[in-house]
């Protein structure tokens, strides 16, 4: 299935289907984020919203994209403070954002959707103030060279979405070629995982000045 419709379809029960990923994910967000403020953040594939709601705490203004309609509308539901944008869009073609305006992107669990990592580095360094910051948590490629993929349960029927393995060295790269340098990298693991290969791997980027 292609990647909108089934994050449409995913949206109804993305929230209530067991998912140790994304619990993790939101779980390593918080401790990530906690305790710092941002000016304005731009969230790349907010989803259902599940670290939209802790970001418009974190920021004094939240711009959150993602493409399916269906993510939004249960996204809309949740967050309740007026400090939250959000907007549909393709995340491969050209963000509706301006140049230079956030001091913070956040990225959960997206760019195994994502093909050309270039385009989503290159998009980052334009609208990312110098010194600004890119987080990024995504399901590790360990575990993607073991067949693990985005997947969900429609009706007893298993839908698997379309992924792209990018390995750690293809984020340093892409980022690199675009000034933006790597300040933290780090691997984690669900209580779950014992013996296992890591379940996220989290980058935090910067964006040099001059870039």
């Amino acid at each position: 299935m292609n990647i909108q419709d089934a994050y449409d379809e995913w949206s109804g029960i993305y929230d209530s289907n067991e998912n140790l990923t994304r619990d993790l994910d939101q779980k390593m967000t918080r401790e990530s984020l906690a305790g710092q403020h941002f000016e304005l953040i731009l969230e790349l594939g907010c989803g259902t919203g599940k670290n939209t709601v802790f970001l418009a705490g974190v920021g004094t203004n939240v711009h959150a994209l993602d493409f399916s309609t269906g993510m939004i509308e249960r996204a809309r539901t949740k967050v309740k403070t007026g400090n939250v944008r959000f907007s549909v869009a393709d995340l491969t073609q050209r963000w509706p954002c301006d140049n230079a305006a956030y001091d913070l992107i956040t990225c959960n669990l997206v760019l195994e959707h994502i093909q050309n990592l270039s385009h989503i580095f290159s998009e980052a360094a334009r609208v990312l103030q110098p010194k600004g910051k890119f987080f990024i948590n995504e399901l590790h490629p360990f575990k993607q060279y073991l067949g693990t993929k985005a997947r969900f349960e429609r009706g007893g029927e298993t839908i698997e979405v379309d992924v792209f393995i990018h390995h750690i060295s293809d984020f340093i790269a892409a980022a690199d070629a675009n000034g933006l340098k790597l300040v933290r990298l780090k691997e984690y693991w669900h209580a779950a995982d014992e013996d296992k290969p890591p379940r996220l791997v989290s980058f935090l980027f910067e964006r040099l000045k001059g870039h």
